[in-house]
């Protein structure tokens, strides 16, 4: 286990941690437990909603650049185009709206709220509660045809491993991975979108990352896992093949 990420604003932020607890059916504890909806979104309440009904980075791609620190109940934002921001999620809605409205290409729909996502699960971009597994060797593919600098962030992955072969983690769909104290099913390969064409550190599209993935057979990156038994993850654990 190379790396564990989670990304507590759907779309505008990325904080690295050293360990989480896993919960059998449940996305990373604090991924994506919120989302900013915009004013043509059509939600749920108290539901998973679709990525469409939010900002993205997509097609919004200075969001990309937002990094994020937890502190007790305090998020710390920053970006390079905006003065840092600390918010209470749970109170502070407002004040992130109109710090993120900047960063939100004109012409796109105007972010009005921030969402909380259900109870039980992050809002991640697929219906069932996934976690986003990846090889640093198939990373390393990709950016070794890359022209920039071509940074992890731009996957938006929970966890990275490292001494696998490149693509290797497609091998394992169907099957059932134990993940340090955990284990889970790996469920799908995930399909990418122009997001991952942007540097995280300014948020500029730089790199025809989907052109590249083609010359693979596919636009997919990274694997989809559902924790199927609940247990601890740590930076350094073993991944296996059960």
């Amino acid at each position: 286990m190379a790396a564990i990420y989670r990304h507590p604003i759907k779309a505008i932020s990325r904080e690295e941690v050293t360990e989480v607890d896993l919960i059998a059916g449940q996305t990373l504890p604090g991924d994506r437990r919120f989302g900013v909806a915009h004013e043509a979104a059509k939600l749920v309440d108290g539901d998973w909603n679709r990525c469409v009904n939010f900002i993205r980075g997509a097609s919004s791609p200075q969001l990309m650049a937002v990094s994020l620190r937890t502190e007790g109940d305090k998020l710390h934002l920053s970006h390079p185009d905006r003065p840092d921001l600390s918010i209470d999620p749970t109170t502070d809605g407002p004040a992130l709206i109109e710090w993120v409205r900047p960063l939100v290409d004109a012409g796109r729909a105007d972010p009005t709220q921030l969402v909380p996502a259900p109870a039980e699960r992050g809002l991640t971009d697929t219906m069932a509660p996934t976690i986003t597994m990846a090889s640093l060797a198939s990373h390393d593919a990709v950016a070794a045809k890359a022209a920039h600098p071509f940074q992890i962030h731009r996957w938006r992955c929970n966890i990275f491993l490292d001494g696998l072969k490149p693509w290797e983690e497609f091998d394992w769909v169907g099957k059932i991975v134990q993940i340090g104290e955990a284990e889970a099913r790996v469920a799908q390969r995930i399909d990418r979108c122009m997001a991952t064409t942007v540097n995280t550190d300014t948020g500029v599209r730089d790199v025809p990352t989907l052109d590249i993935l083609e010359d693979y057979g596919h636009q997919d990156f990274s694997v989809g896992l559902i924790v199927t038994k609940g247990g601890k993850l740590r930076i350094g654990d073993e991944v296996t093949i059960k």
